[in-house]
């Protein structure tokens, strides 16, 4: 397991990090998700933290705080240090009745962040994110609420999730400008058969030192190699009764079928070059992995000693290489010209 540093922080976490949306099950959504109990629940993190994981993300709406509440014991269970783990968590989701138990508003951050600690049974939270774009609360309100939480120690890192670039860059100027905690991380669907991260996201990242941590590496199990034209996918797969997130299959099928070549060739699953393809890019921090069964964590776990080969990147670049789009195919046509040029000495003028 290698680790890597949090954006622009001090602080380092594995390069695989432990997903625990399968943790709970209640509710609809979260049933089709997974059902792990606490026994199930201490198995999974036991393992994670025994293959050199030391990064857990959860999120107050999975399965409406059962998850949180659910991994908070199983650090208590397995008697982990705290110093030892790092816990990322979520505001941001439904969890009331009311208009106001949504959103990313200073009510309701201010109200997640209690609930969330009490649920996890710890004195701080890591890294707390907007897990959503709320378009109704100015990001000057949300952005303040953060820092206060910082300044108190409730929390030591900030995030967002599944945010534009745009309002990305724009709440780290405000930041910057007030003095303010600012997102070190963003939380971002990316795949093999899912590169559209790569259009804005991906070089404002670059850019402004900003970790990026993966969801759904595998598309929701799509690119797991029990997938493909014409199969809905095994029996009881999470695909099968949730179809999330969405993806393009006539172009996910090229995917799969040129990591399956590589796979078999290395005598490992498809699902570890899927994951070993994400972690080869440059720009990641961390891949969440979530698994409902210990041997699908076990899998996964492995991807970690895969390193794919330059050949087999570029193959696999190659094959899941994003339809150009505007204003993209015009900086690549216009860029060309102020790209690096070779040094030509004018002999003429040395004579």
């Amino acid at each position: 397991m290698k680790y890597r540093r949090l954006g622009r922080t001090g602080l380092y976490v594995s390069e695989l990090c432990l997903g625990t949306m399968t943790f709970g099950g209640e509710g609809s959504i979260w049933t089709a998700i997974g059902g792990l109990g606490q026994d199930a629940a201490d198995e999974m993190v036991g393992k994670a933290l025994a293959g050199g994981i030391n990064f857990i993300d959860t999120a107050d709406v999975y399965s409406f705080g059962v998850s949180e509440k659910l991994l908070g014991q199983s650090l208590r269970n397995l008697g982990v240090k705290r110093s030892d783990v790092i816990i990322a968590t979520k505001v941001f989701g439904q969890m009331g009745e009311g208009p106001n138990d949504r959103g990313a508003s200073r009510g309701h951050i201010m109200d997640g962040v209690k609930a969330s600690l009490d649920r996890l049974g710890l004195d701080h939270i890591d890294l707390y994110q907007i897990h959503g774009n709320d378009p109704v609360t100015p990001v000057e309100e949300t952005l303040r609420a953060l820092d206060d939480l910082v300044s108190e120690g409730l929390v030591r890192y900030v995030g967002c999730s599944n945010w534009a670039a745009w309002k990305i860059a724009k709440a780290l100027g405000i930041s910057d400008h007030r003095g303010q905690a600012r997102f070190e991380t963003v939380q971002a669907y990316y795949s093999i058969a899912g590169r559209d991260l790569e259009r804005e996201i991906v070089p404002m990242a670059q850019s402004e030192g900003v970790g990026v941590l993966v969801w759904s590496p595998l598309a929701g199990g799509l690119l797991s190699g029990k997938f493909g034209p014409g199969s809905n996918g095994p029996e009881g797969a999470r695909r099968v009764s949730f179809d999330f997130p969405p993806v393009n299959r006539d172009r996910a099928w090229p995917c799969v079928a040129a990591m399956r070549e590589i796979a078999e060739a290395r005598g490992v699953s498809v699902a570890q070059i899927a994951l070993a393809y994400v972690l080869a890019k440059p720009f990641v921090t961390s891949v969440i992995i979530g698994a409902r069964r210990i041997d699908q964590l076990e899998d996964n776990l492995a991807a970690a000693e895969v390193e794919l080969t330059a050949e087999e990147l570029a193959r696999l670049d190659e094959v899941s290489t994003l339809p150009s789009e505007y204003p993209g195919w015009m900086f690549e046509r216009q860029g060309a010209t102020r790209a690096p040029q070779p040094f030509k000495p004018n002999l003429e003028a040395q004579r």
